[in-house]
């Protein structure tokens, strides 16, 4: 790795660490200092990130722009960074959200703005550090360090019961934490390293091994601390009270970027880690995937409060990721992580607008709006394409994601992919009735005097959102083929149906066969393959 590309990959990490402490200086007197520097700062962020997928060689699977520094002598910590096809797109949309983040909250946030801003860029280093980290110990670094500045977010700038739901995201997500260290220590005794790639590596060649029960144990306690975060019925209870109360940006970063550090630990972690509970589990986990895709939507359905149905909607929504990661299929993988990112601009811009509503109202109750196409047309034309992606429509960014993830579980378990088609149709019907009420209808006096139209910030807010969502809806091979490329290599080291589909392959010689296993074995299988064996089966 050169050293331009070495300065570029700590350029990312660094600049809303280096953004935080600067916030920090600035007078309390002078929020508007405050404003522009967290938007320069998260907008030089964002150019860090574009300039590293400028970089990324899309043909290689592994991991790139590698950084090992010693940190920690005894015990043998490392400071090691690398970026892959699916940490590359969640470090991306890291950075592209928060100078949102910011110009939604220019005019919301006049009390303590020096501290909001520079708690959320905080939160953007602790957040893009999760991706980052190879070693363990740095991973549960910034796992922690992320929940900090989401807890003053809420706990300050939060609404009624602010303090409430502050505390009870905090406890949730600590009580997974002290599961996950546990396992993390448990590791590095047997393995003596924190090194992720050093420990995926003893695996494969046999220098590590576990007992079924200690992997069980293991893929747990790791298993239950991302499924809270993502979260996974039922450990989705402090979802709806962290969002109604959070600020605006506070939802967007938790919905669009927190979220996913629980589906990404489970797709990074969990199943090249522990292989076979994986696939021990994975029955029950769909089950209660499932559960969450109907139970999400069926709640959404009857909520009388605009961000508290949006945040059911992601219960609904990641069910749909943690279904595709379990269906150890290369086209469920990719949809699961392509509706990471999905989920990430959508629901992002939900969030958005709706906070932009409650600025105008305040309020959230939805029988408190009413006509508002009449007097913000173009304010109720973005919330309809938003909601149009939210829920699947074809040509917008959901519908990708939802489509591979269940064509991918059809190809394993056709079962699966019926009960969770259920939830595609819920969704259509509680966004669009929450459109109906809110948008159509005659205007009261109350939405006519104080609902304007988008003004420019705002439009500069919503239309990097809007046109994501149509890319990623019409062009998404300008996203997929780094992620597919990750997702061979984690069904190898899980060593999932590897064997099995490259023998269904057309019969060769038994040389060539013996070698194109070997081959298989050796190295993440080729997507064609994949699918000649699959119509093979």
């Amino acid at each position: 790795m050169n050293s331009a590309t070495s300065v570029r990959m700590l350029s990312v990490l660094v600049v809303p660490l280096i953004g935080f402490l600067a916030a920090l200086c600035v007078p309390r007197r002078r929020p508007e200092n405050s404003r522009a520097l967290a938007l320069t700062m998260s907008l030089l962020a964002f150019l860090d990130a574009l300039m590293l997928v400028a970089q990324f060689d899309r043909g290689q699977g592994g991991e790139q722009f590698s950084i090992d520094i010693p940190w920690i002598t005894s015990p043998d910590i490392h400071f090691a960074t690398s970026v892959n096809g699916v940490s590359l797109w969640l470090i991306v949309l890291t950075a592209f959200l928060t100078p949102l983040c910011v110009l939604v909250s220019w005019r919301s946030i006049q009390n303590r703005a020096k501290e909001f801003y520079a708690f959320l860029l905080l939160l953007e280093f602790g957040l893009i550090g999760v991706f980052l980290a190879q070693d363990l110990f740095l991973f549960y670094v910034f796992w922690e360090v992320s929940l900090v500045p989401m807890y003053f977010l809420i706990g300050i700038w939060g609404h009624d019961r602010r303090i409430y739901a502050a505390v009870k995201f905090f406890l949730y997500t600590m009580a997974g934490s002290v599961l996950m260290l546990t396992a993390i220590i448990y590791l590095y005794n047997q393995a003596h390293t924190f090194s992720y790639p050093k420990i995926l590596d003893m695996l494969s060649r046999g220098d590590l091994s576990f007992t079924s029960g200690e992997q069980m144990l293991l893929f747990l306690a790791f298993f239950v601390a991302f499924a809270i975060k993502v979260p996974l019925f039922p450990l989705h209870t402090w979802l709806p009270d962290a969002h109604v109360e959070a600020p605006t940006a506070g939802s967007i970063m938790l919905a669009s970027v927190m979220l996913k550090m629980g589906t990404y630990g489970i797709y990074h972690f969990c199943l090249p880690l522990f292989p076979r509970a994986a696939h021990s589990c994975a029955p029950w986990i769909a089950v209660l995937a499932i559960i969450g895709i109907i139970y999400g939507a069926l709640v959404a359905m009857v909520q009388p409060n605009m961000k508290k149905l949006v945040a059911y909607s992601s219960v609904s929504h990641l069910g749909f990721v943690v279904l595709g990661i379990f269906s150890f299929s290369q086209m469920g993988l990719d949809g699961a992580v392509y509706q990471m990112l999905n989920h990430g601009i959508s629901t992002g811009a939900l969030f958005a607008i709706v906070g932009l509503l409650y600025e105008r109202r305040h309020s959230l109750a939805i029988d408190d709006f009413g006509g508002v196409a009449t007097v913000a047309p173009w304010l109720s034309t973005a919330f309809l394409i938003t909601t149009l992606a939210s829920i699947g429509l074809p040509l917008l960014n959901n519908f990708v994601g939802e489509f591979l993830v269940l064509q991918g579980t059809a190809m394993e378990h056709y079962q699966w992919t019926i009960y969770a088609s259920i939830g595609v149709i819920l969704s259509a019907c509680y966004m669009l009735w929450m459109y109906q009420r809110v948008f159509y209808g005659e205007a009261g006096h109350e939405v006519r005097s104080h609902i304007p139209d988008l003004n420019p910030r705002e439009w500069a807010a919503v239309i990097p959102l809007i046109a994501m969502m149509v890319w990623m809806g019409v062009y998404s091979q300008s996203f997929l083929p780094p992620v597919s490329k990750v997702s061979a290599l984690v069904l190898e080291q899980s060593k999932i149906n590897v064997t099995t589909r490259v023998q269904a392959a057309p019969p060769v010689g038994q040389e060539e066969h013996d070698q194109g296993v070997a081959r298989g074995r050796g190295r993440p299988p080729h997507l064609s393959v994949l699918a000649e064996a699959a119509n093979a089966r």
